[in-house]
């Protein structure tokens, strides 16, 4: 992969992204994200955020060598503090991060998505904390994606700020909207293995010589809701 050929998991990440946005990718890595939007000619500017060494000097070599440097700027900070108000970012993408890192990315930064209009998010857990985080603060879901690449299982969250206020029932914050009405292959997969690993925590809970009753009571709801849907999916 390189900024000419995206992944599947950041090509989809890409698609969401508005034409000629003013876009910050955090925890760029290489900044093969905003470099492929900048050559595609999708983008207006981009900040490339890194907060650690490495991986911040890997996006400044990969733009330079790129000629990109008048459309993307490599910034090393911790999360959206790579934001600076001139830059007048109006969309965010996060992706390859558990879902509580970047919902505390987005809670500490909440001064810099004052002017954000979209967030494209792609965690690779807990994606049911990052739509709790969305719904909270008046970004609504308009799309979710899930897709699986090299033996993993991806799931993409688009939100646009909105001016009403956002709910979610359980069920469509654990499972998502969108992914919840298409039912794809995938999305059953990734369930079916869900429920099996649930399964055998409430197991081995159950064996415990203190029995973690209020844990084992959430893990057993979220089988429930779990074979809810898969139910609804055979139909």
């Amino acid at each position: 992969m390189d900024a000419k050929q995206l992944s599947q998991r950041l090509a989809t990440v890409g698609q969401f992204v508005p034409q000629g946005a003013r876009v910050a990718d955090i925890g760029s890595d290489h900044a093969y994200l905003p470099a492929n939007l900048a050559l595609n000619q999708r983008i207006s500017y981009a900040v490339a955020g890194e907060v650690v060494k490495g991986p911040f000097e890997n996006a400044q070599h990969e733009i330079q060598k790129l000629a990109l440097t008048a459309l993307v700027q490599a910034r090393l900070a911790d999360g959206l503090a790579a934001i600076q108000p001139a830059d007048r970012i109006d969309t965010i993408t996060i992706a390859g991060m558990g879902g509580p890192l970047i919902r505390h990315i987005l809670e500490q930064g909440s001064a810099q998505l004052a002017g954000v209009k979209r967030l494209v998010l792609q965690p690779n857990v807990g994606e049911a904390t990052v739509r709790d985080w969305l719904a909270a603060h008046q970004f609504k879901l308009v799309a979710e994606r899930i897709l699986a690449e090299d033996g993993h299982t991806y799931e993409i969250l688009v939100a646009d700020r909105v001016a009403e206020p956002v709910s979610y029932t359980a069920t469509e914050t654990l499972f998502g909207p969108f992914l919840l009405a298409e039912k794809s292959p995938v999305f059953r997969e990734k369930w079916q293995h869900e429920r099996q690993r649930a399964q055998m925590a409430v197991s081995q809970m159950q064996q415990a010589k203190v029995v973690p009753a209020e844990h084992l009571a959430a893990v057993q709801t979220k089988i429930n809701l779990i074979e809810g849907v898969l139910a609804d999916v055979g139909k």
